[in-house]
């Protein structure tokens, strides 16, 4: 965590803004990180992590801040543990499970909005860490899910993209009468 030290101070850092959906990078495949992209990466995580905890959230993509950048952010511990913040740059998901798992997502693009989705059980992932060392990582439960639903975002993924497209138009319609509600 030596490169997190700000996670310290996150009340200070104010919290990078969150696109809605429909947002066209949200639907765009975002970028692969390269070396001389660190800088950057490194500069837009506190403003990030500030905005995924105020949220709050368990995962954050880059895209959902604007950056078309193969990075994201997640930290499923619950509120009465430590943080177990992750960053993983150019992540990709090299196994998973047949076997299937169901569970209830929502997401910082789409505020309220919750549904199931099916997704594989367990994943194997490979990414890079802010220290440019690569990192396999076996996931399950929640972490495994969290993993794959911010994967998704880099590849211009939504969660409602995995429903029909009765629930998908539902959940995209009941979002933008909210969007409209709050202006």
């Amino acid at each position: 965590m030596k490169n997190l030290e700000f996670l310290d101070r996150l009340d200070d850092i104010a919290p990078t803004s969150i696109l809605v959906a429909p947002q066209p990078v949200l639907s765009q495949v975002a970028h692969e990180v390269r070396p001389e992209d660190m800088t950057a990466l490194r500069e837009a995580l506190p403003g990030m992590f500030s905005a995924m905890y105020k949220a709050p959230g368990i995962g954050l993509a880059a895209p959902q801040v604007g950056l078309s950048q193969r990075f994201v952010l997640v930290d499923v511990a619950r509120e009465d543990e430590p943080r177990r913040p992750m960053v993983l740059i150019n992540p990709e998901i090299i196994e998973s499970t047949e076997t299937l798992a169901v569970r209830e997502e929502g997401c910082l693009s789409l505020p309220n909005q919750y549904a199931e989705v099916i997704r594989p059980e367990s994943i194997r992932v490979r990414y890079r860490d802010l220290d440019g060392q690569t990192i396999e990582q076996d996931a399950d439960g929640l972490l495994a899910t969290c993993i794959q639903h911010e994967i998704d975002h880099l590849d211009g993924i939504l969660f409602v993209d995995h429903l029909s497209s009765l629930k998908r138009h539902m959940i995209m319609r009941r979002l933008a009468k909210e969007q409209k509600r709050r202006r």
